[in-house]
């Protein structure tokens, strides 16, 4: 699958300890600076993503220092051509990156508060500062993409490419086409019943004075939000499933609504802030509990799909568009593309194709979110690359080259035309 090839990275850094604002000017180009505090807030910011400790690989920050400004530096370089070609971005293309960064920043940082102790401020204060920096970035990497669009490798550039570095490439993983209907495992009524009663016992409590931060740490089982007290942070309309989304932005902030059933469980919610198309919201979330009479039932139901009417690739795509609980896939007849078994998100499913004959539906594979059925339609050997069996791949790769070879001479040759200058 081709991604695109950026060349600015904004690292997104680990620090146990509070960062020290820096006054000072850490560069000038042109007329732009690049502020020590902005710079040691993107170091902070990097070192997260990147599993790097200051504390223990202090050669490892100092290197991500000079990185980190070089990039801010060419990104400044950029922004200047970028301009001068009125290159614009939308603002709510803006708010919705800025919102998916600081959201990957909170998970990888370990939650609200360890972000903002990286970043030295609140997340509010940082979403206000950091909007015209994603702006800025934005604008680049529309300017960057404009520029190498247009570069092409030839058969012959490939050729090349594999010749000089053939020794040095990764190693390609197998990689599998396969398709899957997905039946869950649903939840008797009875269990359902008991989910409900128990968080309208909840909701009561909340509403005699209890905490309900404390509620969630106590009784809720979504694990990436317990230990937060149920907060889900800042999310912007349509990153929810829609029952949940709905009540979030209709509720009245500071009401708790529920319970709400969506394809997890059972929710209660409160709405604690509203921003246009964005809301701070909180849950608490039980899962109706299933029994060993639920599993058979959902198991047996997909076993009888398989032996007793799915016999042809047709077949699967039509069953899948009836039956599979996916909505992600249904109207594609269930396809999941090409997949690395050993890397895959569901666990599961990459295990079990090993065990199963392309061109059949194989049994039912259970995970967390039901049971499978699968199709292997294709199977692309992996290993050490070679022409044959891995053409498009190592076109990728050589494409890559010549866009960042292209790249760095480009951005060279435009330090040139302009005052730079690093202070220490």
């Amino acid at each position: 699958m081709k991604k695109p090839f950026i060349f600015f990275l904004f690292c997104f850094v680990f620090c146990q300890n509070e960062p020290k604002q820096i006054d000072g000017v850490a560069a000038i180009i042109e007329k732009h600076i690049v502020l020590k505090s902005d710079l040691a807030q993107m170091i902070n910011m990097a070192a997260i993503q990147n599993k790097i400790n200051p504390e223990v690989y202090p050669e490892k920050i100092k290197k991500l220092e000079i990185s980190v400004l070089n990039s801010m530096i060419d990104q400044k370089i950029m922004l200047e051509m970028a301009n001068a070609d009125s290159i614009v971005v939308e603002e709510k293309e803006v708010t919705q990156a800025l919102e998916q960064q600081i959201q990957m920043f909170i998970a990888q940082a370990g939650g609200e508060k360890r972000a903002e102790s990286a970043l030295g401020q609140s997340l509010r204060d940082f979403r206000r500062e950091f909007w015209y920096d994603m702006q800025d970035r934005l604008i680049t990497e529309k300017y960057q993409q404009q520029l190498i669009g247009a570069i092409s490798v030839t058969r012959s550039g490939v050729l090349n490419f594999y010749k000089t570095y053939k020794d040095s490439l990764p190693i390609i993983p197998l990689k599998v086409k396969v398709r899957h209907l997905l039946v869950p495992i649903k939840a008797s009524s009875k269990s359902k019943d008991l989910t409900i009663s128990s968080l309208e016992k909840i909701k009561k409590t909340i509403a005699n004075g209890g905490d309900f931060s404390e509620l969630a740490k106590e009784h809720s089982q979504d694990p990436g939000s317990k230990n937060n007290g149920g907060s889900l942070g800042w999310v912007t309309r349509g990153s929810l499933v829609k029952t949940f989304e709905t009540a979030a932005f209709t509720s009245n902030v500071g009401e708790v609504v529920g319970p709400i059933e969506t394809e997890f469980g059972f929710h209660l919610l409160e709405t604690l802030e509203k921003q246009g198309e964005k809301v701070k919201v909180r849950h608490i979330l039980i899962i109706p509990e299933i029994t060993s009479f639920d599993n058979e039932t959902s198991y047996n139901f997909a076993l009888s799909l398989k032996e007793d009417s799915i016999k042809t690739l047709e077949d699967f795509k039509s069953f899948v568009s009836i039956y599979t609980h996916d909505e992600t896939t249904k109207k594609i007849g269930g396809d999941l593309g090409w997949i690395d078994p050993k890397n895959y998100t569901i666990p599961e499913i990459g295990k079990a194709i090993k065990y199963i004959n392309p061109g059949v539906c194989s049994p039912p594979i259970n995970s967390s979110l039901g049971f499978h059925l699968l199709w292997v339609e294709n199977i692309k050997m992996g290993g050490k690359p070679n022409l044959k069996d891995h053409w498009p791949e190592i076109e990728e790769l050589a494409l890559n080259k010549k866009k960042m070879d292209w790249y760095e001479e480009w951005i060279g040759e435009s330090r040139k035309l302009f005052f730079i200058k690093t202070l220490n």
